[in-house]
């Protein structure tokens, strides 16, 4: 029962991600006939090309890279949010790295992500592993027992058990009458904002914006108050 977790034991993160290049011409070989072999799994029609579909490389962890991790945790009815972010991937994520094993470190404490398990957590680990980055112990899920894994996912909440169909973040701030994260860009633009618009700190606030939405999200499956914009705080 979510009601019984120490809410202040819970780090809330988002992640955002591009493609590695910012146009397929410039992707390197072998990338480039790896690519498209992938792209021709993806494709639908004979108009998706290689080149059109690597706006999607971002969702993958061998073709895409991290430029954003925002996380936040709840400490005396405030939310309080650090990001890590940039050009440099191998630095926020050695950053985000020592943050997790100098305060997240303890067998009560639990990451939390909307569609975490599917996306968040192991694109994390990936990008840590090609970066040459040592997992931290509560985001490295493998031998562990399904109830050793310090994971919550507040997508996999809203399941109860159906496996059916993806229910966006989006969606359930409508749902829940949560302000929406998506009011300037939604995921498919943020390689556009980074590659052509050159404009990093506008992605920042849009993976912030998600964080909250999170943790607004996982106070309303407890039946609790949402955290005033005034009790929110960012670093």
């Amino acid at each position: 029962m979510i009601e019984q977790i120490n809410k202040e034991q819970i780090l809330f993160i988002d992640i955002e991600t591009v493609p590695q290049f910012p146009d397929f011409k410039l992707v390197p070989e072998p990338f480039r006939k790896l690519w498209e072999a992938k792209a021709a799994r993806l494709a639908n029609t004979d108009e998706d090309t290689p080149d059109l579909l690597y706006s999607r490389a971002g969702i993958y962890a061998e073709f895409g890279k991290i430029i954003c991790i925002s996380a936040g945790f709840i400490k005396d009815q405030t939310l309080r949010i650090k990001s890590f972010y940039g050009k440099d991937e191998q630095q926020l994520l050695t950053e985000f790295a020592a943050l997790l094993n100098a305060r997240y470190h303890k067998p009560e404490h639990l990451l939390c992500a909307h569609n975490g398990k599917e996306f968040d957590f192991p694109y994390i680990s990936r990008r840590m592993l090609i970066n040459g980055i040592k997992i931290p112990a509560i985001l490295n899920s493998s031998g562990k027992k399904p109830w050793e894994v310090q994971h919550l996912d507040t997508m996999e909440l809203w399941k109860f058990g159906d496996y059916k169909s993806y229910t966006s973040l989006a969606l359930l701030t409508a749902v829940f009458g949560i302000p929406t994260p998506k009011d300037d860009i939604d995921g498919s633009q943020v390689g556009k904002v980074f590659w052509v618009d050159d404009n990093l700190s506008r992605i920042v606030e849009y993976c912030q914006k998600d964080v909250i939405a999170i943790v607004q999200l996982f106070l309303r499956y407890r039946g609790e108050d949402l955290i005033e914009q005034a009790n929110i705080t960012i670093a």
